[in-house]
């Protein structure tokens, strides 16, 4: 069956540029991306308002548009922070790694238990607070620094909001991982969606892009460009 001239003509005129975008979106389907974070689930380490980089491909590359592995990868760790697909409803999420395959995790009042050995805390960077949204500065945050359970990062303590703050211990089953939010207090993840299973989880974020504050009009937020996570 031959295309109509006109149907043939476009085709001609822009099918470079036609193969330019299916690449393009190949590329941030199978093997990097940017997120914007529209929610606080990760403050202190992440703000509403930040664009992170998303390296899929370290968990293994993806046939573009699917979440079919064509590559085994490196497993993810505990302490990435991580793109993920709901287990509840699809809905992307981003959340750090808490629990591998096999392991023992517990929370008590905030505080995590990893096999069997308590996360220690000490006071965080007060600074920190000055940069979250307003609506969270009037919630009474503190930041704590956890270490000892993977790599030493800030979390966020909200006192007055009504969280599960305590659960386990649990064993996290083969396959599947175990998600929080540095946001303990105000967080949607394995306390309430589950265990996310591996191939739900997407990609690793590497960096903030940049940052523009939703309390100032979307102007841009010094000193969170490029900036690494961890």
């Amino acid at each position: 069956m031959r295309l109509p001239r006109v149907a043939l003509k476009y085709w001609r005129e822009y099918r470079a540029a036609l193969a330019f975008l299916l690449l393009l979106t190949g590329f941030r389907s199978a093997w990097a991306d940017w997120v914007y974070v529209p929610t606080g689930s990760m403050n202190p380490t992440v703000l509403e308002g930040d664009r992170l980089l998303i390296d899929k491909h370290s968990y293994g590359l993806r046939l573009p548009f699917t979440l079919i592995h064509l590559t085994q990868g490196e497993g993810p760790r505990r302490g990435d922070i991580v793109t993920l697909h709901s287990p509840a409803d699809g809905t992307l999420l981003l959340k750090r790694v808490v629990g591998l395959p096999g392991d023992s995790i517990a929370l008590e009042d905030d505080h995590l238990i990893v096999n069997g050995v308590p996360a220690e805390y000490e006071r965080g960077n007060s600074a920190e607070l000055r940069e979250l949204v307003a609506a969270t500065r009037r919630s009474d945050p503190e930041v704590l620094r956890e270490s000892g359970a993977s790599a030493p990062h800030d979390i966020l303590l909200l006192p007055g909001r009504s969280a599960r703050r305590t659960f386990g211990p649990i064993l996290v089953p083969r396959g599947m991982y175990l998600v929080l939010g540095d946001n303990r207090d105000n967080s949607e993840d394995s306390r309430y969606i589950g265990f996310v299973p591996r191939r739900d989880i997407v990609g690793r974020a590497t960096r903030i892009l940049f940052s523009l504050d939703p309390d100032r009009h979307d102007l841009p937020r010094t000193g969170r460009l490029l900036e690494p996570l961890r």
